[in-house]
């Protein structure tokens, strides 16, 4: 069983990310997002300082940049719990199937009052106004541009051949 999905275990959990999501969602509103989107805005969120933004919620850690290739699964699945609570809701759009905030999202959040739950929420609105209106490629190229490091930090491993070894 994988760290992040021991009973109780809140941290990069389906629920945080949930909820990560769910805050992006609220603040985008009435926009619609797919799956690729929240996962790029979810990394902004955590890692705002990496995007000249405010301080970041989570600790500068050396490999996060890595995040963006694991983390689908886990919003996926808090997708998929808001949902069932209906905070979330899933809409068909010709790229695909998008994401949007429930009329309930808003006074759920509302409810959450601790210091992580406001700070996120001010960064989610950041986000939002910052890179909301940029399309798809747009956002994209930015990560793509800004984020060259990616790719070299996670190339995959050659194994030795049977000479070297």
């Amino acid at each position: 069983m994988a760290e992040s999905e021991r009973v109780g275990a809140p941290f990069n959990s389906a629920l945080e990310t949930g909820v990560r999501a769910l805050s992006i969602l609220v603040e985008a509103y009435p926009s619609t997002y797919d799956l690729q989107r929240l996962l790029y805005f979810d990394y902004l969120v955590v890692h705002s300082q990496d995007a000249d933004g405010p301080e970041s919620l989570h600790p500068s850690t050396p490999l996060r940049n890595g995040e963006l290739l694991v983390r689908r699964g886990i919003i996926e699945r808090g997708l998929l719990l808001l949902i069932s609570r209906r905070l979330v809701e899933r809409r068909p759009h010709p790229t695909g199937i998008r994401y949007s905030a429930s009329d309930e999202a808003g006074p759920f959040l509302d409810c959450l009052q601790s210091r992580y739950a406001c700070l996120l929420r001010e960064r989610a609105q950041w986000a939002v106004e910052v890179f909301g209106l940029l399309n798809d490629d747009e956002l994209r190229s930015y990560f793509d541009s800004r984020f060259d490091r990616w790719t070299r930090e996670f190339q995959v491993i050659q194994r030795p051949s049977e000479r070297q070894l």
